[in-house]
């Protein structure tokens, strides 16, 4: 095991703000952070005044009333649920549309996992909207459950679809299920949760056809037909057509790949007029290498360099077939990109002093960020944690940046401490022993999930604010 500590002062000519007032360095950083707290209150008000109107609309266009019987009012219940529930689908797949201003405020994996609980939601509210209209329709026509099912099996062929989509969704709310989806493939996963578009198709006629709630003339029906185009036509605008411009726009190509220790590679990969793609240091993208091996494989891969006019610079460990292969890429192999996400940047800045701490291949981004953000000396450090000195990726470049901007340099090796996330040397150290500040700095994190996670437990008994906090994630 070995460890070292590398300190830099404020080089000579340059000093730190004088008086008890903010830098102007901490003023820019503050007030983005308020605008984007801002901007979540409004996607957080959109987001349920999109549920109340759904529900403020049946009400008054008679729902109301269909609580004078009990038969009637578990109708009703039912009918809320299913209104509900339409509702958090459409919201969740505007989550994972990958919409700009969704992810400057959360980040795409905050997002998805957004979307992750609304689904789960939704699946649920199906649930209930079926079994409550098939108990409220019982108690109105006096009727078993059993017998008002078969007979609007029987006839309604919009009403066989809403049951199929029914258990659509239920098979794709299963398989996401954490427990669940690690017992296969990402690909298999894919493919299943593509059968929420199959569900979706199946559940709208019977929405149209089986109830007056959509009939032409009422107020619900433009709402839900407004609804739905609109979430298709955002899913498609940055789903399908954004990366179909940037890839056409930017013409990234493969210029080189370079060996970066034993079991990783740095791919550079030059285009046209890469400003305006808007990436920034700790961005990640989805990244397609057009080979007949590569080209269906969708990599979401981090900058580990900041962006140029002309190049990038993803660095990529070797951790499986799919990841495996990209070292063998050659100079010249066309590249489809759909990005920048994610909020590992300096947009994501609150404080004026940043903590930047990174094990294995999560270094890459933590160099990036590094190189991109802006701090006075002697107001950053980095902290990278390791197994191995083997897997101490882009080390020297890191040195070489934190001596030219004056951070703190801190390097940890060697096997970890139980469930903590220092060496065992360090046992039992905090984050504020090797950075007494950092409850008021910016913390930055990116490594292993399970790393991630005695990170986190540590910066939450260090007294970090939450909102200081920012890690990212790309387990699916």
């Amino acid at each position: 095991m070995t460890t070292s500590t590398l300190t830099h002062s404020t080089p000579a000519g340059v000093r730190r703000p004088s008086g008890t007032g903010m830098s102007p360095l901490g003023e820019r950083y503050r007030a983005q952070s308020a605008r984007r707290e801002r901007r979540h209150d409004w996607l957080t008000l959109a987001g349920w005044s999109l549920v109340a109107t759904s529900v403020a609309l049946f009400l008054a266009d008679g729902g109301i009333t269909r609580f004078a019987t009990v038969g009637g009012a578990v109708t009703a219940i039912g009918i809320i649920t299913g209104l509900v529930a339409t509702a958090l689908m459409c919201l969740m797949l505007v989550l994972t549309a990958r919409v700009p201003v969704i992810d400057r405020t959360l980040g795409q994996d905050r997002a998805t996992t957004l979307h992750a609980q609304l689904g789960r939601g939704m699946v649920f509210g199906m649930l209930a909207h079926g079994a409550f209209l098939m108990a409220g329709y019982a108690l109105e026509g006096r009727i078993t459950p059993v017998a008002t099912f078969v007979d609007l099996w029987q006839s309604s062929t919009d009403f066989i679809w809403a049951c199929l989509a029914l258990l659509m969704f239920a098979v794709v709310g299963i398989s996401s299920m954490v427990a669940v989806r690690r017992r296969y493939p990402y690909e298999v996963w894919f493919a299943i949760h593509l059968t929420t578009y199959a569900a979706i198709v199946a559940s709208l006629p019977h929405q149209f056809s089986m109830s007056g709630l959509f009939a032409e003339g009422t107020l619900a029906r433009g709402f839900w037909i407004a609804m739905f185009l609109a979430t298709a036509g955002v899913m498609l605008a940055y789903r399908v057509i954004a990366p179909i411009i940037a890839t056409a726009t930017h013409r990234l190509t493969v210029s080189r790949v370079t060996p970066v220790g034993r079991d990783a590679v740095s791919i550079e990969l030059t285009g046209r007029h890469l400003d305006a793609l808007g990436a920034r240091g700790g961005h990640w993208l989805q990244w397609r290498f057009l080979t007949p091996a590569l080209a269906l494989q969708p990599h979401p891969f981090s900058l580990s360099a900041d962006p140029t006019e002309t190049t990038l610079r993803i660095t990529v460990r070797n951790l499986g077939a799919g990841s495996g292969r990209l070292a063998t890429l050659r100079p010249g192999t066309r590249v489809a990109v759909e990005g920048p996400y994610g909020m590992f940047t300096d947009a994501s800045r609150t404080r004026e002093r940043v903590v930047l701490v990174g094990a294995g291949i999560g270094i890459a981004p933590v160099r990036a960020l590094l190189e991109s953000t802006g701090f006075a000396p002697g107001d950053a450090a980095v902290i990278l944690r390791a197994s191995t000195p083997d897997e101490l990726y882009l080390l020297d470049e890191v040195r070489t940046l934190c001596a030219a901007k004056g951070a703190t340099l801190h390097v940890l090796v060697g096997p970890r401490a139980g469930d903590t996330w220092v060496p065992r040397s360090y046992a039992g150290a905090h984050l504020t022993d090797l950075v007494p500040w950092v409850a008021d700095a910016d913390l930055y994190v990116c490594g292993p999930e399970v790393w991630m996670d005695a990170v986190l437990r540590n910066a939450e008994e260090c007294g970090i604010p939450a909102v200081q906090i920012h890690d990212e994630r790309f387990a699916w």
